[in-house]
């Protein structure tokens, strides 16, 4: 078990400590929207859908402002509307936010050579991590965040460790606007008791099939028999299960070029879809046009998977493997057909989606 040691042997290159950076913008798309619209600070703010919140959607972001009523990622827009009357609600902005992400990355691979070595693995939008070889992490993470501020006018938090787990975990200490370091000396004091969806991918659905299992913390966790997690959670999971709960993960951060695994679409419907020749006719209009998608891309589609969101909030994903890698319209709108042939439930739909994944 870990816990004795600040760094593994691996952390170890050349005499000067190698750490991992994790970067987070925070409040990131309520954060640039208030950039554009200034007299909009300090007051609760809420990107989501086409920022109309009578109707169906969900929260993109929310400003700290609107947290404080409850109002979160993923919460129901009209749930939102309710819990912050008087909340500015605004739509998704995906070009600018994207335009406005690619400056942050730029940023920060700006440090490259005046702060050593650094190398930047982006996680999306608004958050990346960043490999570094230095005795004083903190005072690159300072470096990181004064780059990001100068280059965007954001906030970010920082949170750093000897590995992605430990880095990214740091990053919800540090919040909002600050620094926190996370170490496997440091990690049964701070993680031990704490529940076990409190680690970076472990969701609730993991957390209560553990529970069951009577493992509730996060030391539990680290003190569990591997052999009886593989048992319950395959031989894959569960030995990965355990390594979590004892901090390790891995330290290697990849500069490659990000490429696009799959092309998708969605539709929220805002009067739920009945008659199931019309959840037909929509499956194909979205296949469609994911297809005309892919093209683009230039890869070929090897699955495509439908999915289904009944009322008031059941979710359903079905899948097909293509004949032959493809990108054939014809042919990924006739796997997500076969897909769609797979759901039995005919209750009213609320959302569809079709996505295709790509040859790799």
């Amino acid at each position: 078990m870990l816990g004795s040691a600040a760094t593994d042997p691996q952390d170890r290159l050349s005499g000067v400590t190698r750490w991992v950076l994790h970067v987070d913008l925070d409040q990131f798309l309520a954060a640039v929207e208030v950039l554009r619209h200034p007299e909009l600070k300090g007051r609760p703010v809420v990107v989501g859908g086409d920022g109309d919140p009578t109707k169906r959607g969900v929260v993109s972001t929310a400003s700290y402002e609107a947290r404080e009523y409850g109002v979160g990622s993923g919460v129901p827009l009209r749930t939102a509307l309710k819990r912050c009357p008087d909340a500015v609600f605004l739509p998704v902005d995906r070009e600018h936010y994207e335009a406005i992400s690619d400056q942050v990355m730029d940023a920060v691979r700006s440090l490259d050579g005046t702060a050593g070595t650094v190398v930047v693995e982006p996680l999306g939008w608004d958050e990346a991590f960043i490999g570094i070889e230095s005795d004083d992490p903190e005072s690159v993470a300072r470096d990181v965040q004064r780059a990001v501020r100068e280059a965007t006018r954001l906030d970010s938090t920082v949170g750093i460790g000897p590995n992605k787990l430990l880095a990214k975990i740091a990053t919800g200490f540090g919040k909002p606007n600050g620094i926190y370091r996370l170490t496997h000396e440091t990690w049964y004091d701070v993680m031990g008791d704490r529940p076990t969806d409190a680690l970076w991918g472990i969701g609730s659905k993991t957390a209560a099939k553990l529970a069951e299992l009577g493992i509730g913390t996060v030391r539990e966790l680290a003190d569990a028999d591997v052999e009886r997690l593989a048992a319950r959670f395959g031989p894959t999971t569960g030995p990965w299960l355990a390594a979590v709960g004892q901090g390790r993960g891995s330290n290697r951060v990849d500069a490659t070029p990000w490429e696009r695994r799959s092309r998708g679409r969605e539709v929220t419907y805002q009067v739920d879809i009945a008659d199931w020749d019309e959840v037909v006719g929509e499956v194909r209009a979205l296949a469609r046009r994911v297809a005309g998608e892919v093209v683009d891309d230039g890869k070929d589609v090897v699955r495509v998977a439908v999915k289904v969101r009944y009322r008031p909030f059941f979710t359903e994903t079905h899948s097909r493997v293509t004949p032959v890698p493809t990108r054939d319209a014809d042919v990924i709108e006739q796997a997500a057909l076969e897909a769609l042939e797979r759901f039995t439930d005919r209750r009213p739909v609320r959302l569809l989606g079709v996505r295709a994944e790509l040859a790799g």
